[in-house]
């Protein structure tokens, strides 16, 4: 098996105590020599200043880091402003995402949807910035359907994205599935496959519930038997995420992307188990 290209996902840190276990947590990952490692951006554009100041740290360490940029209740100004300042600090990757409306905003702001967001860096920066969007294999859950999703998808290949990162799965027939359907539409960037190590029954389920990621019901079963046996949970899932990566690599996904939430030790243990 080829070892694959790997990168990490952050979100920025509100708290002293949370800004020094972000930072060891990037200690211990930078060992696997990542491609990048890339920082969310809240909702409304809560945690943008968050994020700003976590991807200078990164890349003063000496990383390539990506930061998210969400268009929603954003103006292009607003936009401009960062892009232009992340340019300045010669960030070149940027992840480029419609976003989720914030609690109690009335408005989307200037531009809807990714694909626009796309479209006005390419216009505003030619081709400084290498744009990375989002894939999602079991389909976007306010897609009207999944051939506009699939078509969507497209659209914001031929406005500008080099690459996307998909969604977090558990099912890799969905990511393959989703591969050849987008090749069928003429798209060849790369599709990086989203990992979300298993650490906890409750909060997976929950954020999947949030995104639209489905768990199957044998995993979903198997992790709610476990109780509070923290170290059934762990061990169960490092074997189910760690199998379903092998298979993604085996069969030619270009590369692992792990939804970290600023931990190490799992993304770690799945990697040291691949032999990255």
């Amino acid at each position: 098996m080829s070892l694959p290209q790997i990168s990490f996902e952050f979100f920025p840190p509100k708290t002293l105590e949370g800004t020094e276990k972000l930072r060891a947590t990037r200690a211990r990952l930078a060992l696997l020599q990542p491609r990048f490692m890339s920082v969310t951006f809240g909702a409304g554009g809560s945690t943008q200043q968050g994020t700003f100041n976590t991807v200078l740290e990164i890349a003063g360490e000496g990383f390539n880091a990506v930061p998210h940029l969400s268009c929603i209740d954003s103006s292009k100004q607003s936009l401009r402003k960062i892009l232009s300042q992340y340019r300045t600090h010669g960030i070149q990757h940027i992840i480029a995402l419609r976003g989720d409306l914030s609690s109690g905003m009335g408005g989307a702001g200037e531009l809807r949807y990714a694909c626009e967001l796309v479209a006005f860096v390419r216009a505003e920066y030619g081709d400084w910035f290498h744009i990375v969007v989002a894939a999602y294999p079991e389909y976007h859950p306010q897609a009207r359907s999944p051939r506009a999703d699939l078509e969507n998808f497209a659209h914001k290949v031929k406005v500008g994205a080099n690459s996307a990162i998909t969604q977090y799965f558990y099912n890799a027939d969905a990511y393959f599935r989703f591969v050849d359907d987008v090749h069928q539409l003429g798209v060849d960037v790369p599709i990086v496959p989203g990992v979300m190590p298993i650490m906890n029954y409750t909060q997976l389920m929950r954020f999947s519930e949030m995104c639209g990621a489905e768990v199957p019901r044998w995993i979903a079963r198997r992790l709610e038997s476990f109780g509070d046996d923290y170290n059934a949970i762990q061990e169960f899932g490092l074997d189910v995420v760690t199998a379903m990566c092998e298979r993604l690599v085996m069969n030619g996904a270009p590369g692992l992307h792990f939804y970290t939430l600023n931990s190490s030790v799992n993304s770690k243990t799945i990697c040291e188990r691949l032999r990255v």
